[in-house]
């Protein structure tokens, strides 16, 4: 018999033969087994694989202190009552550090709305917040007791397409599953099969709120969440049915119900049997209001990391939350993976005496796009997407005034996927995602390219970005039409193929910062590459800009405005180093006339020019 002092965490094998191992032979109670973990042991194997224990500090294990008291700094901590930042599924205010669900949005007009028995919708990109500040809603209005409300997710139903006898039968026993689970009312739950036999897919729904809304004291609030992940003809059954029970409300129908997604419902492009699109406007026509979920303020960063401090005393550096402001513009899983990464999975910083400096936040901004999480490799699938295309190929190529307008219903998906801001000028939604999109492009080219990093570094440590722009100026010229195609988004073939190249020179330890967008008629690269392996960013760093542009006027217009904005750029980088790449895509130009290197002044800077 083991008896426990410290919480547990019970690791089993699984694929051999194990002895059951009771709680009581362990002798501990339920507030002391934390967890448990499956590590999977193949049987064809004989080898032992030992578990060390390994807390980060040298010969010391975590702390567990009374809940509520603050942990001591110089010690890494883990326990029950331990607080995190979330990065998967809704926020746990018990688990997680936490922006208060309900402040996010206007509660008085929430309220009006349900008064005033409308039906509205909530939207915002994936990972915002909305799941969370739904079940909050839920919560409020059933503490208040005025409403009866209840949260149900649709998204179990998307696996029936446009089978909507399937999709329905989900969607009617999620219902009665989530009344029993929320509310402890089984009375759904009696009536499913009953409303399935009787109104048949294209009535049950209706025929069990109708029942329910009948059979209750109060009336309902429903939030149904993920409603754009149906598809087909079951989206149009639900928003029709939905449609048909309003005029009952509230004493046959529920009395408000919010449609939330990731798209406003106007943007429901359905498909019905016959392969027709159907715009939500004529299936859905009750909608009164669409609500949009914002991302979190800087005084919301600063909360959200201030609980962080208060709980374990570990401290961030000046300028580290503006930073995490500037990089993800408010997105709030970026905001919470960042802190997660650079407070929970860096080693060095669970010990908690150790500050979040600028640097520290930065290796974690690297580290989150260079693993790409779900959300980060969700954002990757979308760029697939030819709505998608049409709007980010446009502001990577920045052929502004070129081929007409962007489509406004494309810019407007675009936006509520949350990649992009409309306004005040067209812009990707913030600096991460700025990077992750041509990087994400690029990947398959760059590890094909055949070059290597050593090549391009000098004696003195720094990279020789003039050589590695000649050997790209001749990779490009014998290799440019052929490669600059493989890409999805070819009318950005030269910008990408330069950045895949550079990518894969820069990727053994240097970084890179992107700017381009519509209008700007340029790609600006700041590469910075650190001096001292050991120091690495936190040493001596060299800075140097290469700024892209295409021929669009003359030759010696376009590097005129071309040595001004990289010398604007170098200001504003703090770069040592400048260099003007210009692409000439004009038809039939002999490369002879396309490829050269000069030298050019602008004030006080040297930048160098590549023509290709």
């Amino acid at each position: 018999m083991l008896l426990a002092t410290r919480p547990i965490v019970l690791l089993l094998a699984r694929g051999s033969r194990i002895t059951p191992i009771r709680r009581q032979e362990l002798n501990i109670g339920n507030s002391d087994l934390l967890g448990t973990f499956s590590l999977h042991v193949s049987p064809r194997r004989r080898t032992t694989h030992d578990i060390h224990y390994n807390a980060g500090v040298e010969s010391e294990r975590p702390s567990i202190p009374p809940a509520g008291h603050r942990k001591d700094p110089d010690r890494v901590c883990y326990g029950a009552s331990m607080k995190t930042f979330s990065t998967a599924g809704p926020v746990r205010p018990d688990e997680h550090y936490n922006i208060p669900a309900l402040s996010r949005w206007d509660m008085d007009e929430i309220r009006r709305l349900i008064r005033e028995k409308r039906y509205f919708v909530l939207h915002a990109p994936r990972q915002t917040g909305k799941t969370t500040c739904l079940l909050a809603l839920m919560e409020r209005l059933n503490a208040e007791a005025d409403y009866r409300a209840l949260y149900v997710n649709l998204e179990p139903a998307q696996a029936a397409r446009g089978n909507v006898e399937a999709g329905m039968r989900t969607i009617v026993s999620g219902i009665a599953e989530d009344a029993r689970r929320y509310l402890g009312d089984q009375r759904p739950w009696e009536g499913v099969e009953d409303v399935l036999r009787k109104f048949g897919p294209h009535g049950a729904l209706r025929g069990l709120l109708s029942r329910w809304s009948e059979e209750n004291d109060h009336p309902i609030v429903l939030l149904l969440d993920e409603v754009d992940s149906l598809v087909g003809d079951t989206l149009i059954s639900l928003l029709r049915q939905v449609r048909a029970g309003y005029p009952d409300r509230p004493q046959a129908f529920p009395q408000t119900v919010l449609l939330c997604g990731v798209r406003d419902v106007r943007d429901y492009r359905i498909h019905d049997g016959d392969n027709q699109v159907i715009t939500s406007g004529s299936a859905f026509n009750i909608k009164s209001e669409s609500l949009r979920l914002g991302n979190f303020s800087h005084g919301n960063v600063a909360a959200l990391y201030a609980q962080h401090t208060e709980a374990t005393g570990q401290v961030f550096e000046d300028g580290v939350i503006d930073y995490v402001f500037e990089q993800t513009n408010g997105q709030p899983w970026l905001i919470n993976a960042l802190g997660y990464q650079a407070c929970f999975r860096t080693k060095d910083n669970r010990i908690r005496s150790h500050p979040i400096a600028l640097g520290v936040m930065q290796d974690a901004r690297e580290q989150i796009i260079e693993r790409r999480d779900t959300h980060i490799d969700q954002l990757g699938d979308k760029l697939k997407e030819q709505r998608v295309h049409r709007v980010i190929g446009r502001m990577l190529a920045d052929t502004a005034g070129e081929d007409g307008t962007i489509p406004e219903d494309d810019l407007q998906y675009v936006e509520d996927l949350g990649l992009i801001r409309a306004r005040p000028q067209l812009t990707i939604a913030n600096p991460i995602y700025r990077e992750v999109i041509p990087r994400t492009l690029t990947w398959t080219t760059q590890v094909l390219i055949p070059q290597e990093t050593a090549w391009y570094v000098r004696e003195d440590k720094g990279l020789d970005l003039p050589k590695l722009l000649d050997a790209f100026q001749q990779f490009f010229r014998e290799n440019g039409d052929a490669w600059a195609g493989r890409f999805g988004y070819k009318e950005a073939g030269p910008q990408l193929m330069m950045q895949a190249f550079l990518q894969r020179i820069v990727n053994s330890g240097g970084r890179i910062d992107r700017e381009y967008g519509l209008g700007r008629r340029r790609t600006d690269l700041l590469v910075q590459w650190p001096l001292d392996a050991d120091q690495g960013f936190h040493g001596p760093v060299q800075r140097a800009v290469i700024e892209l542009k295409i021929l669009h006027k003359s030759l010696e217009a376009t590097i005129e405005e071309g040595r001004a904005q990289t010398a604007d750029y170098m200001d504003r980088g703090g770069a040592a180093a400048g260099y003007l790449v210009v692409f000439d895509r004009t038809p039939d130009t002999p490369w002879e006339k396309k490829v050269f290197v000069k030298q050019e002044q602008y004030g006080k800077y040297r930048i160098g020019v590549w023509g290709m």
